[in-house]
């Protein structure tokens, strides 16, 4: 489990491509790596990723075919730069909100615009995670815990202050930059719970959340 709030950037080292998947080497630059262990979970752009190997400044994980297919990782070359934070423990500030490190599917920089001293940025909004993303709710782009600031016709906007650019890789982004989403893992459990998702589904359900079914469950009045 992960809070959204980035520790440091990384840089991709190297990228072995193998028939399982791949193996990743990421330098990890100013990230304190003193307490990592073997079997550690490390967020890579938004991605739950294991440490098999590590020395002082870099770390080693493999990515599955299933995580390639499904996150921005099939586009990544060496040289590029990833946010990184390390799974959170009990005694940690809880600064963000929870994310599983589980990416959900993979949106696009849409336009980039200032904003007084804040940087706004527009992002597409994929169908099928549509109904999970709110104005004022919580979402995971890359890894980075932000607060959705506003919806129009199959997009969002993110509102993004200067420290979180200095701390993160968005200074990097360009229109058509795709990036790793993750939504609020409570909507996810919400949604299953309020449909009574069943044990034999083989896909994702079109939602049937819908206004009436949250007025009974008490939600909104």
């Amino acid at each position: 489990m992960f809070t959204g709030i980035i520790e440091a950037v990384g840089t991709i080292k190297a990228i072995n491509i193998n028939a399982q998947g791949a193996r990743l080497v990421i330098a990890t630059d100013s990230l304190d790596m003193s307490d990592v262990k073997l079997g550690d979970s490390i967020a890579t752009n938004g991605i739950c990723l294991t440490v098999v190997d590590f020395e002082q400044h870099s770390y080693s994980a493999d990515v599955s075919n299933e995580t390639l297919q499904r996150t921005g990782f099939a586009n990544y070359t060496v040289g590029m730069q990833v946010n990184l934070e390390k799974a959170m423990l009990a005694s940690t500030r809880f600064g963000g909100h929870m994310v599983s490190g589980h990416v959900d599917g993979i949106s696009e920089v849409l336009a980039i615009t200032n904003n007084g001293n804040s940087i706004e940025y527009w992002l597409s909004m994929p169908n099928d995670l549509a109904h999970y993303i709110a104005e004022k709710g919580s979402v995971t782009v890359d890894g980075t815990s932000l607060t959705v600031n506003a919806l129009d016709n199959g997009k969002f906007r993110l509102t993004i202050v200067p420290h979180t650019v200095k701390e993160t890789i968005f200074a990097h982004y360009q229109v058509g930059t795709k990036v790793n989403l993750e939504v609020d893992l409570i909507a996810r459990y919400l949604e299953r719970l309020l449909t009574k998702g069943s044990a034999t589904e083989t896909t994702s359900p079109k939602s049937n959340v819908t206004e009436s079914l949250l007025q009974k469950a008490g939600f909104i009045k």
